[in-house]
This record gives structure tokens, sequence and C-alpha cells, in this order.
């Protein structure tokens, strides 16, 4: 086991982890009994990894926890705040240094998330080893279909390292040893993740994962597709070895083999999307259904963390962290009174104009708030709770608006019997949808020099927002309006070369031209630990 790999975090592979295939998959369990039978192999080899893609503990999730993925890829942004409220949510100075970029490398969250992400590698290898040590001895037809499902999430984990950190050590099997590991380019992983993830597609089930039913919250056909369109969409990004040089590749010259087919980077995004298409997902016609309590049935969520009070122990934080206390307890939960829009947010929103777009409504709270019974929150005081927008900043101490400013997060619906304060309810986790396809193949259509008006038109009409040309400046925008709160903030702005410019209370960083903080940096502790990783370049 290469400890380095999650600094000194050690842990057995075959660990108690509450899970939502199956309690404790692995506790107690002996290895050599572990992988008895097939139906063992496929709980503790396959269904066990599922156990990590939510969590319940910070940092442990893709989504749904603090200070990991999630909170990285949206902290840093122009899209959300963590104002400092007097003594509340200074922590340390953590939250102002991800909005402002000033992380450093010794970053307790940086290192849990890395930590994290490895560690599922970690038992995605195991898995791997284990099932290929079965086929030695079996040979059951479901067996490719394991080795191939267990491949993709591996995948899937190094797509989120690459994205986030760039250049990693590539490690395959659990059992490497220290010297024998070696840091990869950035094109490196991408090409790898990539034939990881073309190979295994055609062994996967078709099946829609939101769904319930034996693929419910697994990777699936159309969940690889999303992600191949995914890193088709990127690839300017992740085949740039050198961030800091101002000078990426040309989409148009970045070659992927779809079906024995050339394709350039952005003919393969509009490949992906259409097959994804062609697999049944559509729009639902109410945006809120996505998000709703019980909303394994929408046709639009492609991949979901699913969520349910008594099977399971995945945790939504966001709604928890951002409410006012009052306004959650008027729905007998609680809140944390935290995460805000930015004024960049409003803004692009059209918030207080006569043109704001019909999802503001949708994803926040602004103004006077209201309970369930349709009656004005209060406040200790007796005065009506009025969230004040437009008076968000980095720190708020001292300001009449220290408790009340900042549009706040609405976009699930409230499960009023929600658990854990209200982190624990009925409401999936949506990751992936088809809303984000329609978007991806509309801008891969405009970066190959081709109309995507359609595709985007197809995205405003569903909520009735105006029309407008699918340019690259709408289209950032759009996606912004379209996922917000949705964790792709980060990934977008690092896309269209914006990630670092001036934001509302936020200079323009230094380096922007040289793609200054657009990955994390390795943490500090893994490279005390291991003196032959390099530390990121701008760092």
């Amino acid at each position: 086991m290469i400890y380095w790999l999650i600094a000194a975090c050690c842990f057995p592979l075959l660990v108690a982890c509450n899970g939502f295939l199956k309690e404790d998959p692995r506790d107690g369990i002996d290895e050599n009994d572990a992988y008895r039978t097939l139906s063992d192999l496929y709980l503790n080899a396959v269904a066990s990894l599922y156990n990590y893609v939510g969590g319940y503990a910070d940092s442990q999730g893709l989504q749904g926890t603090g200070r990991g993925v999630y909170d990285l890829n949206t902290f840093t942004t122009d899209e959300a705040i963590m104002p400092t409220r007097g003594g509340d949510w200074y922590d340390g100075g953590f939250w102002q240094g991800l909005y402002l970029h000033e992380w450093g490398v010794n970053n307790d969250a940086i290192q849990a998330t890395w930590e994290y992400l490895y560690k599922v590698v970690m038992l995605s290898n195991k898995s791997v080893e284990q099932i290929q040590k079965f086929q030695a001895t079996h040979d059951s037809p479901e067996l490719p279909g394991y080795l191939a499902e267990v491949r993709a999430v591996r995948a899937m984990y190094y797509y989120y390292l690459m994205d986030l950190f760039g250049r990693v050590p590539l490690v395959l099997s659990s059992s490497v040893s220290m010297d024998e590991v070696v840091q990869k380019e950035r094109k490196e992983i991408f090409d790898f993740v990539v034939k990881e993830l073309q190979e295994a597609a055609p062994l996967l089930a078709e099946n829609h994962s939101n769904q319930s039913g034996d693929y419910y919250g697994r990777l699936t056909r159309p969940v690889v597709y999303f992600l191949l369109a995914k890193l088709a969409l990127n690839a300017e990004v992740y085949t740039d070895n050198d961030w800091t040089d101002g000078v990426r590749p040309d989409g148009k010259s970045i070659y992927f083999t779809v079906d024995g087919q050339q394709l350039n980077a952005w003919q393969t995004v509009i490949a992906y999307c259409d097959r994804i298409a062609a697999m049944g997902y559509r729009l639902e016609p109410q945006y809120e259904a996505n998000f709703a309590v019980y909303n394994e049935s929408s046709a639009e969520n492609i991949f979901t963390i699913p969520m349910n009070k008594t099977l399971y122990t995945n945790q939504m934080q966001y709604l928890f962290r951002s409410r006012h206390y009052n306004h959650a307890k008027a729905y007998g939960l609680s809140g944390e009174n935290g995460s805000s829009a930015t004024i960049d947010a409003l803004r692009v929103f059209g918030y207080d104009t006569a043109e704001v777009d019909p999802r503001f409504d949708k994803c926040y709270f602004a103004g006077v708030v209201y309970d369930l019974k349709g009656n004005a929150i209060k406040l200790d005081d007796g005065t009506v709770l009025e969230y004040h927008p437009w008076e968000v900043a980095v720190d708020i101490s001292d300001t009449p608006y220290e408790k009340t400013a900042g549009a706040r997060m609405k976009k699930y619906a409230i499960d009023v019997n929600a658990t854990k304060d209200g982190k624990l309810m009925e409401n999936d986790i949506v990751l992936f949808r088809y809303a984000d396809v329609l978007l991806m193949k509309s801008e891969a259509k405009v970066r190959n020099g081709e109309d995507g008006d359609g595709e985007l038109a197809q995205v405003c009409s569903r909520v009735g927002a105006a029309a407008r040309p699918a340019t690259l400046e709408n289209l950032l925008d759009e996606r912004l309006m379209e996922f917000a709160w949705e964790g792709w903030r980060r990934q977008d702005l690092v896309r269209f070369g914006m990630f670092t410019r001036e934001y509302s209370n936020r200079q323009q960083l230094p380096g922007e031209e040289n793609g200054y903080t657009t990955v994390f940096p390795i943490p500090g502790n893994v490279l005390r630990m291991n003196k032959r990783l390099e530390q990121n370049k701008g760092y």
C-alpha cells in the first residue's frame, strides 16, 4: 500500500463502511471469504465502491459534504461565497481563502480531498485485482461487466484528480511500492481516462442510473458517455501539460477515435451527446422536478447520489449551511446561515431588474421569506426576516446585514421529514443531467464553427427565459444560471479562461495569463513524504 498517496492516512482495504447498496459490506469479512462466490465478488468488489460517491463526513464524497470536491469547485468562483459573519464562518480564513484563491500548499481541505480521491482509486485497484483473480478460475458471463464497471469508477476518480490537480501519480496496483510510482503529465492521465471509459462503455448496461432498480446509483453506459463528453469538452485544458505558458492546444486539432472515426474534440462532444439523447433522456417540463423530494423518476437526471433516510448515510450539507437559523427552523429543520450568491451571480441572473431570469427564484431565496403556510418568517426580535442579496461581501462583520446579507440556496425542494438537521433528505443529489448535454453540444458546435442556437434554445425555453444566440459569452452565463449550486462553475471558468479574472470583492489575480491557481497544489504533506513528486506549476 502506498500510504504516501493519502498522506499517511492509513485505511484497510477491507474496512467497515456505511453504504447505500449494502450496510457494512466488508465489515469483519476475511479476505478469503469476501470474494468466494460471484455474489460476494459483486458486493465486495463492485457495489462497495459506491459507498464513497456520497458521504457524511467532511471531504468524503463527490457532492453533499463540506470542504471537498464540491466546495473547491464552487467557493473558488464567481458563483458562491461564504461570507465571514462576525464570529461565524471565518474558520481560520478558510472560506475567504477559497474565494480569494489564497489557499496555499498546506490547506487541510485540499489534502483531505486528495486523500479521498486516492482512497477510492486504491480500493478500485484492489477490486480490479480480485475480479481478475476470480476470472482465472471462473467463466461467469457477468465478470467482464463487473470489471468494466470498476474500471469506469476508477477512471471517474482519475478524472476528478486530473481536473483538480493536473499532474498526478497514475497508480494501477493496490500493492505497488513507493519507488515504482511515477507522476504523469496531465495529458497522459487524460489519455488513460478516455481509454478506460471507451473500453468500459460497451460492456455496461444502458439503464438510467438515476432510476430505482438494479442499476440505481451505478455507472451505466450513459453516465460514461457523459464523462467522455466532458473530457472532450475540456480537452484543450486537459491535454495542456504546461498550463502556465498562456498557450493551449486547439480543440480542432485534438483527435479522438469514436467507432473507428477520427473526430476532433468538438465533434467528439457532439457524438457522445447524441448517444445520450438516443438513450431516451429529455428535459423535464418543470425545472424543479429534477430536485424534488423523491426525484428518482426524473427523465433528465443521468447520475445522482441516492438519498434515503433509512437505507443510506449520505447527507446534503448545502441547504443546511445556507439558510438563516430562523428560516430553517420555520421548516422544522436547522440552518447555519452561511453560503450565498455573489454579486457577479446576481448580475448574470439580472436580479432586481425587469429581465431577471426565471431560474433565479427557483435557485435562490431573496427578500422576505415565508414558511410553508405562507407566513412571513421572523427574526428573534419579531422583525421580518429579509435576505439582502446586494449586501454580500467577503467579510460583513459588524454591518447591519451581518446575518441577512446574500441570496440563499433554494434549488432542492424542502423535505420537511428530513433528519440530521435536514441534511439527510430524500432528494437525490444531482451530479449529471441532460440539460448539461444540450449545453455541451451547443458549446461544442460554436467552438467548431457551427450553429448551437437550437440546443441553447431548448434549455432557455424550458424555463420561459428569453431566447438568445449561442455565443461563448452567452453560454458561459447560461451555464451559471442553469447549473447554479451544482458544482460546475470552476471547471467552466477554467475552460473559458475566466477563472482568475476580477470578481466582486476580489481583484484580478496575478498571473492570469499564466494559469495561476487553475489547478490546486499537491498537498505539502504528500510532497514531504515522497521527494520524487514535483509541485504543480504556478506554486
